[in-house]
């Protein structure tokens, strides 16, 4: 039996009460009026239920009411911790309070990214039943370290994982992993790649092997930092990550990489990788993968192919072209809560030799040994991480909601919308596109004939800084070309053609105040 202590916490009746001497000794709850018993377990069944109907009404209405909040924040560095204790207080607080606190403590500093006139970034779509799965995911708070821990958590990710397959043209030769984001996969494709290159290196590591080669990476100009961040953890170091120009339509330049190539080959190095992309983060290019997996061909590199954004293009019949040439990769990175509106985090690299990543990373300890080699795969093995959340559930919740024609839909109109809003600038005098507009991602500029370059360049940043400052939108900057531009990501499944209208005229009326006093 049980009843209710002061705290709001269950507690046996028949709960045996620690000595008062003891307890004040260790400084534990008794030294301050309390019982040990009442501070254990869980809030009882009832209370729980009361406040998640609570908090999923917070939820729906923070849903249905994000269009009509500021964007950003305006909060001041240090003004959210003033909100908190610096030291956790003795007492616990009744979940009512911490629930209400969120509106005075959490929800100031919060900028608003499932806003549908956040267009900042790559978009990174919340929604309904993807809400639902991670409501469910943390009830069921299971490790999918290895089958037997978890099996429905494993099998459903290696479903997952083939219907993204499916979905974007990849071929049943590649095996899929999910991790958080592109850049820890990206790290755990080039270990492989390494192992590759240089066999034995798990072992002995590279500083041990005085004829260790100088391994080289190469990459665009346009691709992603995460590269030199991986080089630098796996003992490559940052200064051997080649980045390669790109041509006028910011794609990898293929001769200038044969060039790059074949100068590291005569100076002893070891071409390690290269890395296509397909969607880069400035402006969408897509590398010619096809002809860059010649070069990988020529000179026995890895070919990783970063499509965390764009590889979400080819569920349309009409974005096949986007993943054309990634059959020879011999890795790929697609990034669902990017534009397959899966939340963050889920990020699924997908392998040709899984058994290299796995030769790389698999180490099981003793107290796992039982668990291990069921005959189904354990993802424990295939990176960094032991303990692995249950990511799939709420992939599996969206788009099964979905469905392949819903994704396909949501995907088709963010392009249209791109597309329109590519027009309106091509129509409206002195204002330019400054790169292909190829998926749901604009970069354009303010720049009249003649104007300095150095001041279209403050004005452009200025006016997205104003954009931004106003609350009613989010957009970035970012270098194109030399000069800047302003950039809007369409990714949220809630954006409508109203909310791109009222951000592209918020856009000229400051465009036009800030000319006037500039």
């Amino acid at each position: 039996m049980y009843e209710m202590a002061d705290s709001g916490f269950m507690r046996p009746l028949s709960a045996t009460r620690v000595p008062i001497s003891f307890m004040a000794e260790k400084g534990g709850p008794e030294a301050r009026g309390g019982t040990s018993a009442g501070l254990l377990g869980d809030i009882p069944p009832d209370a729980l239920r009361a406040q998640m109907h609570r908090l999923v009404d917070w939820i729906a209405d923070y849903r249905e009411s994000i269009d009509q909040r500021p964007i950003v924040s305006t909060v001041q560095p240090g003004d959210v911790t003033a909100r908190m204790s610096a030291l956790l207080p003795p007492a616990g607080a009744p979940l009512e309070q911490i629930i209400a606190d969120l509106d005075t403590v959490v929800m100031p500093g919060i900028v608003h990214w499932g806003h549908p006139a956040f267009l900042g970034y790559f978009g990174s779509s919340s929604n309904g039943p993807a809400l639902l799965g991670e409501m469910v995911a943390a009830a069921l708070n299971v490790s999918a370290m290895t089958w037997r821990t978890s099996p429905s958590a494993t099998e459903m990710e290696t479903v997952v994982l083939t219907w993204i397959q499916n979905l974007v043209g990849l071929s049943t030769e590649f095996t899929g992993i999910v991790y958080d984001t592109a850049s820890v996969g990206l790290m755990h494709a080039l270990a492989a790649a390494r192992e590759a290159a240089v066999p034995g290196v798990r072992q002995t590591g590279l500083a041990a092997r005085p004829d260790s080669p100088i391994l080289r990476i190469y990459a665009s100009d346009q691709a992603h930092s995460s590269i030199e961040k991986a080089a630098i953890v796996l003992g490559i170091g940052e200064s051997n990550v080649v980045r390669v120009r790109s041509d006028r339509n910011f794609r990898m330049d293929v001769t200038a990489l044969r060039v790059v190539v074949a100068d590291d080959v005569a100076n002893g190095y070891i071409p390690l990788a290269v890395i296509a992309t397909v969607g880069t983060t400035s402006t969408t290019s897509v590398d010619p993968v096809a002809e860059i997996a010649d070069v990988c061909a020529e000179c026995n590199a890895w070919l990783h192919v970063d499509a965390a954004y764009g590889g979400a293009l080819a569920v349309l019949p009409e974005g096949r072209w986007a993943m054309h040439g990634v059959e020879r990769a011999d890795s790929v990175i697609i990034n669902p809560h990017k534009w397959l509106f899966v939340p963050l985090d889920f990020s699924a690299l997908f392998i040709r030799r899984a058994d290299l990543l796995r030769n790389v990373f698999a180490v099981t300890p003793e107290y796992l040994k039982g668990d291990a080699g069921a005959g189904a795969i354990d993802y424990m093995d295939y990176g960094i991480q032991l303990g692995r959340r249950f990511r799939a559930l709420k992939a599996w919740f969206a788009m099964r909601a979905f469905g392949a024609d819903g994704l396909a839909a949501r995907i088709r109109e963010h392009c249209r919308l791109a597309v329109l809003f590519a027009d309106w600038i091509a129509a409206t005098k002195n204002f330019e596109i400054v790169a292909p507009v190829n998926m749901a991602v604009i970069c354009f500029r303010y720049a009249p004939a003649d104007a300095d370059t150095d001041w279209l360049d403050r004005l452009n940043t200025k006016v997205v800084e104003a954009v931004n400052s106003s609350g009613a939108a989010y957009l970035t900057h970012t270098t194109v070309g030399g000069v800047v531009a302003m950039r809007i990501g369409i990714g949220n499944i809630m954006t409508t053609e109203t909310h791109i209208e009222e951000v592209w005229q918020r856009i000229l009326d400051e465009t036009l105040r800030l000319q006037a006093i500039e």
